[in-house]
Order: structure tokens, then sequence, then C-alpha cells
């Protein structure tokens, strides 16, 4: 929320307000308090002895409306910004009003949001209404990167919907992720293996993925360097976010181009951390709508 206007425009802002509301009662008192027909000169046209021209002023309610306005405004002035930097005697502002409305809403909602955050996921998963509710967040929240139907895109978000999770599908290590985020690191192997033993790499694992893996010259390369992290089955480690390499699913890609370009380059997926984005409601509920 924008402060209030300091310094020159402060001032300007005062002068532009004073002369206006000192316009407006300069004409209030010369149209209803001008000169009476005295001061009128002789050669004005009369008409039936006291009609003449421009002598009769705008009706009485007029003026009283205008009064009125000019009370209401300064009264105005007085309680509410409107002076430049002078923040009114009430003190309001909208961003206190703004405030004041999120902890209204908060304190509304409260109870319903414990309730959800203490509730175990099978009930939340055969709520209708809930699952609605976890539908909306995840639209609004991670739609943009994994897609609206939570099935990744752009072969850089991975699929949500799938058997495959990186970090661990289960309901503990999925709150985890979304709520600290993940930051992966495959390291680059260019420098280290030299071309023709990450393209030797590259083989073996396509092989691997696909159910095919055999006595390859890849093979020790990867059982040297890789097999830490991977396994010696490709099978993974959730804990270091180390992917399955043999289920045949893949976030960049599994083509042999790609691998090759992931062994060679690295990899250095983000995916930031949402607990002081989301509460603990909302976090439960995406658990429940990724955790099936």
């Amino acid at each position: 929320m924008a402060d209030l206007p300091t310094g020159f425009w402060s001032g300007w802002i005062i002068v532009l307000t004073c002369v206006s509301f000192a316009t407006l009662v300069w004409i209030v008192l010369s149209v209803y308090f001008s000169a009476g027909a005295d001061d009128v000169p002789e050669s004005e046209p009369v008409w039936d002895n006291d009609l003449r021209e421009g002598s009769n002023a705008p009706p009485l309610w007029w003026f009283w409306m205008l009064l009125s306005a000019l009370v209401f405004s300064l009264i105005y002035l007085m309680l509410y910004p409107g002076l430049g930097s002078y923040k009114g005697l009430l003190n309001w502002s909208h961003g206190k009003r703004i405030v004041e409305s999120y902890e209204t809403y908060d304190n509304s909602f409260q109870g319903i949001r414990a309730d959800i955050a203490s509730a175990n996921l099978a009930e939340i998963q055969n709520d209708l209404d809930l699952m609605q509710a976890a539908e909306r967040i995840f639209k609004r929240e991670c739609s943009t990167c994994h897609g609206p139907d939570a099935r990744g895109q752009a072969s850089m978000f991975p699929n949500l919907m799938d058997v495959d999770w990186q970090w661990g599908s289960s309901a503990e290590q999925i709150e985890q992720t979304i709520r600290g985020g993940r930051v992966a690191n495959m390291l680059a192997w260019q420098s280290i293996l030299g071309d023709d033993s990450v393209t030797q790499v590259a083989e073996y694992v396509a092989d691997m993925s696909d159910g095919n893996a055999v006595t390859h010259p890849g093979q020790a390369v990867y059982q040297q360097n890789c097999m830490a992290c991977h396994g010696a089955d490709g099978a993974g480690n959730p804990l270091l976010g180390a992917p399955n390499l043999a289920d045949n699913i893949w976030l960049y890609g599994g083509d042999l181009e790609t691998i090759t370009a992931s062994i060679a380059t690295g990899r250095a997926g983000v995916m930031p951390a949402f607990a002081e984005r989301l509460d603990g409601a909302q976090i439960k509920l995406l658990v429940a709508m990724l955790a099936r």
C-alpha cells in the first residue's frame, strides 16, 4: 500500500483542495449575496417595473444543497485524509481497512481451517466440496507450471498424476515438497567423463529404461559414477531427489539425444517453497488431491 504523499506533492494537494473549496464558497456568496437592485446601472432594461435582466437568483434549495456540500466537505477533510499527508482525526487509511478486513476474514474461517488441517486425508478425499476447493487452489497456485490437469508441461515441470515422484509420493513427502520446495542437482558430467563416456552412459540408461539393460560399455561408467545416487538398478533414491531411470517415465524427455544432454550439461530444476504463501489447510487440501 502506497504511503500518503509528502513534501511537494502534499503541499500541492493542499493548495488545490483549499483553492477549490474557496472558489466554491465565493461562487455561492456571489450568486446569493450579490449587490441589490439599487446597484444595477440605469441603462439596464426593466420590464413590468421590477423585472430586470439577470436579477433572479437560482432557487433557494440550490443554496441549501451547496451549503450542505460545503459543510460535509469541511467535516470530511477534518476527519479523513484529503489534505496531502494529513491523516485526519480518525487516522483512517485504505491499508488499515484492508488489514482489518483480512483479520475479520481469517477469524471467520479460522475454525474451519483448523478442522481441515487436522482431518485425515481419507476424510478430505471423500468430501466433494473440499476436493473441489483443492482443485481451485491447485489451478490458482500450481497450474501455471504443472498444467491445469496436473500432468506437467513443457518437458520441464513434472506430471503429478503418475506414480513417479522424484522426491517421494507419500503424503508426508508431498507435503514436505510443497512446504519447503525442492532444488534438484544433477551434475554436468561432460568435463568429467568426456564425450565417449557420456554417450555410452546415455545409451546404457536408454536401454535400462526400456527394460533391455544388458552388458554395455556404459554399464561400467554408470556403476562408477551414477550408481551412488540412482542405484544399481536405476530405481533412484527419493531422499536425494535422484529419479528412477528404469521406469521409462521422463521429465525432460527419454530419447537418446535428451538423455545425453541431461548427462552432459546436468539439470537444476527448482520447486519453490509455498509454506509462506499457503496456510496449513490449503496445503492439506493439495496433499489430499495429489496423494491418491
